[in-house]
């Protein structure tokens, strides 16, 4: 099971990309495991050494009771604190952020949240990358 952020691919561009944990709860986890993610106005930061992503929405689990978990609460990132400091300094640059990318579960079966390193598309970089993509779609409809 793989979620993907569509629109960050096109708002941004993606210098660099880190693999994370997430901290979450049980209901948490069924409900990714549904698909009901929501990557909409997403982002991460970083608080006092510790990398947090805000306002990605996890559906509340359809067969949870009274212990269901809030939607909207933030979750914490688990990376190395070498990672940490690398996005760190990178971020005290102008116009970078930190966005996730996909949530996706490994091979053990825990959670992963792919974050990236990324800078914001101006309009004419954001036409130009659909151009990209309307031209590799028409190669691709030749070679067939």
């Amino acid at each position: 099971m793989e979620i993907k952020n569509r629109s960050a691919y096109h708002e941004y561009f993606i210098d660099a990309k880190y693999e994370a944990g997430i901290v979450l709860l049980g209901t948490e986890v069924k409900s990714i495991r549904n698909g009901k993610v929501s990557f909409n106005d997403s982002y991460c930061l970083l608080n006092k050494g510790e990398v947090w992503v805000k306002s990605l929405h996890i559906a509340e689990y359809s067969h949870g009771n009274i212990n269901n978990h809030e939607p909207m609460r933030d979750r914490k990132l688990l990376l190395e604190k070498r990672e940490i400091r690398k996005i760190e300094s990178k971020l005290k640059e102008k116009g970078y952020t930190l966005i996730p990318l996909r949530i996706y579960f490994n091979e053990k079966g825990l959670a992963k949240m792919e974050i990236g390193l990324a800078k914001g598309k101006k309009l004419h970089d954001k036409r130009e990358s659909i151009k990209q993509k309307d031209v590799e779609r028409e190669m691709k409809r030749f070679i067939k």
